[in-house]
């Protein structure tokens, strides 16, 4: 598994699904990238000026929406992650 460094997080992509509500099929061409994922591990925290760890506001197993364009993509065992610093977590979705 991913072991994320410092204030990184490695989220799992949750696809959105691939067939509207109309049951028309949406080509991959034409959908948008996935902003929402699953946080699957979390860093240790980013190292303050007197040396103490700042706690991330994101835990694991929180589905949280990230910027479009933000992380760098992974793929293990088939199943596809991205690495992001938490700054590009917008929001927990509850």
């Amino acid at each position: 598994m991913l072991k994320p460094l410092g204030d990184r997080i490695v989220v799992k992509i949750i696809e959105d699904t691939e067939q509207t509500s109309g049951g028309l099929f949406i080509p991959d061409s034409a959908k948008e990238k996935p902003q929402k994922g699953e946080v699957v591990a979390v860093g240790p925290g980013k190292v303050t000026e007197k040396g103490d760890r700042e706690p991330l506001d994101v835990k694991v197993g929180e589905t949280v929406l990230y910027a479009k364009y933000a992380g760098t993509d992974v793929k293990v065992d088939g199943v596809e992650y991205k690495i992001l610093s938490v700054k590009d977590a917008l929001a927990v979705i509850e």
